[in-house]
């Protein structure tokens, strides 16, 4: 199976026409159509259900089309890497981020890094825990910062300085936005949202066998999303304070939780990781700068 032939199918299945993936890739349709057919051969089964005017994805081209985005961006990165290889002044360094203002440490890290090396680009990827993990794992970012503590049997680990603390965050005119903390038992049959994360680690720390019985009415793993939620009307958020601009002008406000819940941040990477020359000094300037917690 071609990396070529591959692209050559998200093509079609991103334009969901052979016609107009054979005009975006500048070849005749008959070869492009050629291509296709060669690669259903080579797999045993039909991924294209082609109509009068454009084709549509089967099951199997579905599957196809996660696990060639997940090839493509391994090759992708893997060639970054070979070309940062020559390229001591820079490079590109992938990271999968939880959503937490502590990211600015790690921002004026990337910051002074990029002053001597000017050629340094970042790219940053938000999601949970889950998400940061599985990135590492098949290869695709070089370092996570989860919200969790890391298992150090597979990670090199670096606490960045402080804590997130947890709150709700609500419309100002709910009525919970008149009291200066919430407690568990000021949630009793309020509508919820959360995280998937928190429900399972978090909120068990904090109110124990109380957790089962919030009103959870739905579950987000990016911040801005929730807060879209809670603006709407459809519930409160629980959430790490100072992401959310609250100042008297805004329609939200936050209150922190009582008693108080806080969760630290860790930047982490696998253990014996190849990194590119970039990534390695990002890792040197890392541990230099966060050497006060655990670590390799």
């Amino acid at each position: 199976m071609e990396l070529r032939v591959l692209r050559y199918f998200l093509e079609v299945a991103r334009e969901g026409s052979i016609t107009g993936a054979a005009r975006a890739l500048h070849i005749s349709q008959p070869t492009l159509s050629k291509q296709l057919k060669e690669l259903e051969g080579e797999l045993g089964c039909k991924l294209f259900v082609r109509g009068n005017y454009n084709v549509r994805l089967t099951e199997e081209g579905i599957l196809l089309r996660r696990r060639a985005e997940d090839m493509l961006d391994m090759a992708d990165k893997t060639m970054e890497e070979f070309r940062s290889l020559k390229d001591v002044t820079g490079g590109d360094v992938r990271i999968g981020c939880a959503e937490s203002w502590l990211i600015s440490c790690l921002a004026r890290v990337l910051k002074g890094l990029r002053e001597q090396y000017p050629g340094l680009r970042f790219h940053i990827t938000s999601g949970d825990t889950r998400v940061v993990l599985n990135d590492l794992a098949q290869g695709l970012s070089d370092f996570g910062v989860i919200a969790e503590p890391p298992d150090l049997t597979r990670y090199n680990a670096l606490p960045l300085p402080g804590a997130d603390a947890w709150g709700l965050l609500m419309r100002r005119d709910d009525p919970l936005a008149a009291r200066d903390v919430i407690t568990p038992a000021d949630l009793q049959g309020v509508p919820l949202i959360s995280s998937p994360q928190s429900l399972r680690a978090d909120l068990p720390r904090w109110c124990g066998e109380f957790a089962d019985r919030l009103n959870i009415v739905g579950t987000v793993n990016l911040f801005y999303n929730g807060s879209v939620l809670v603006r709407e009307g459809l519930g409160c958020l629980l959430v790490f304070d100072r992401l959310a601009d609250t100042s008297p002008e805004t329609d939200l406000c936050f209150r922190p939780l009582s008693p108080r819940l806080e969760t630290k941040i860790y930047i982490i990477w696998k253990k014996y990781q190849v990194f590119t020359p970039i990534a390695e000094r990002l890792a040197e300037r890392l541990k230099e700068t966060f050497s006060e917690g655990p670590s390799a």
